[in-house]
């Protein structure tokens, strides 16, 4: 059958075509696909012709908003320029090389971080992590460390779906019939005191907890089998998670002591995110490697990179007569027109001042949501930094009760809000909705959002409420 002449609805193409990610097959097939049409600046529209702010910046990788023409201007020069070249053997290409040298450039410069010195590319965040996953191991061998594999990640981290990376994540349902993680992966605690914390605990009493409890995996497990630890400096997926004070500072003295790696991974705090050109410099790290994508290009072309010290390279350059070409690559690693979008990202973000418009705007978001909805009975807290930001539900605000989790009750709310306009994501780990809009989001879209976002609320209080009570 010429399946081109049927005149089929899309929905119902898309039904007997395509195979979703992160969707219930069931849901899917009964419901159809939303499908999207259009979008600019801050807001989107579907195929039904509804405008929809997007308060999740796609997957939290949109940075400069939608529509960018001077984005489609560079991707056709790019395009008839050199559509394609591969930069494996030792070749090259301009774009890319220009974009290695802005990313150190912008680490050093606005994060703080000299120490980092070589950018390899990939093309999502998920093959970024399985890259550092691998270079960890090679690192340890190539010094005579060959025990020196176990990386350490966290319950809630998200890191990536690919098998290594899918492994480091933290999140159960991500592992469920995939036969994750992967042996050397070990998972610590999560360390959201909202949520976790002891009654009567203090966020530093629980904070030397979460780390202690680190300690005490490494000396279970021997220093001289862990390579590396892998953070989110902010936790996304998770729940958008901010660290315990002082967290990450006593973190990296212990890696220090044990001669284990750093991975910071910002492929969603990287780029303006949380009002810092990187969390690297905002939260005063010093990771070893740093983990990038999403703003890379503001997902405008896939684009992600691994970010080495020169601690790393130095070993990598000293062993390279001995063990020859490091046999690791991608086929669209360093690829002409991702190179050249993500320059032209990056001057968009600097000419028009989006990382201060993200920290300003992000900060003004949060004040609405808590004047709005932080007084409702079933959030229990608002949160965030920059455009990074998160209402938590709970079914008992004073006892500190929270809902059955297959209640899903952050997804109910979700769902009224896209009937009310606004896009925000409920997440997988705890009953969480996401805010994090393009850094191009204006107070008067972040003030629309917000009350379209509490009309939502208010409609499916008596449901929240039902769902309290069972809970009980």
């Amino acid at each position: 059958m010429d399946r081109s002449a049927r005149n089929y609805p899309l929905e119902d193409i898309d039904r007997e075509t395509m195979f979703h990610p992160n969707t219930s097959i069931v849901d899917h097939l009964k419901k159809g696909p939303h499908i999207m049409a259009e979008a600019s600046g801050v807001r989107v529209r579907d195929r039904q012709g509804r405008e929809l702010i997007d308060c999740g910046a796609g997957l939290w990788c949109v940075n400069i908003g939608y529509g960018r023409r001077e984005m489609g201007e560079a991707a056709k020069r790019a395009f008839e320029n050199l559509a394609y070249h591969h930069i494996f053997g030792g070749t090259s290409n301009e774009p890319i090389i220009r974009l290695a040298e802005r990313v150190l450039g912008l680490f050093h410069e606005k994060a703080g971080a000299p120490h980092l010195s070589k950018v390899f590319f990939g093309s999502g965040g998920s093959d970024a992590n399985d890259t550092n996953f691998k270079l960890v191991r090679y690192y340890n061998n190539l010094r005579g460390k060959p025990k020196k594999k176990k990386i350490i990640s966290r319950a809630g981290a998200y890191h990536g779906l690919t098998y290594a990376a899918g492994s480091l994540t933290g999140i159960p349902v991500y592992h469920k019939a995939f036969d994750l993680p992967h042996p050397d992966v070990l998972h610590t605690s999560c360390p959201h005191y909202f949520r976790y914390a002891a009654a009567g605990e203090s966020e530093e009493a629980f904070g030397q907890r979460m780390v202690a409890e680190v300690e005490a995996l490494i000396a279970r497990e021997g220093a001289e089998t862990i390579a590396a630890f892998i953070a989110e400096p902010i936790m996304g997926t998770g729940g958008v998670l901010l660290p315990p004070q002082g967290y990450f500072h006593k973190l990296q003295a212990l890696f220090e002591r044990h001669d284990i790696l750093f991975i910071a991974d910002e492929v969603i705090t990287g780029f303006g995110r949380t009002g810092h050109w990187f969390a690297t410099g905002g939260m005063r790290l010093k990771p070893d490697i740093v983990t990038l994508a999403k703003g890379i290009t503001s997902a405008y072309f896939p684009v992600s990179a691994s970010v080495i010290s020169e601690k790393i390279w130095t070993v990598l350059k000293q062993a390279s007569p001995e063990f020859g070409p490091v046999m690791h690559g991608f086929t669209y690693s360093g690829h002409p027109v991702g190179g050249a979008l993500g320059l032209v990202n990056i001057d968009i973000m600097e000419r028009e001042g989006l990382i201060e418009q993200a920290a300003e705007v992000g900060a003004y978001l949060q004040e609405l949501l808590r004047a709005r909805v932080g007084a409702h009975p079933h959030i229990g807290d608002v949160r965030g930094m920059g455009q990074m930001l998160a209402v938590e539900f709970v079914a008992d605000k004073t006892a500190r009760r929270f809902f059955a989790p297959k209640a899903a009750a952050h997804r109910l709310v979700s769902a009224k809000a896209l009937e009310f306009g606004v896009l925000t994501r409920a997440l997988p780990f705890i009953e969480v909705n996401s805010f994090s809009p393009p850094l191009n989001m204006t107070r008067s879209d972040a003030e629309d959002a917000v009350e379209r976002y509490g009309k939502a609320l208010d409609a499916v209080t008596p449901e929240l409420a039902r769902l309290a009570e069972q809970a009980a």
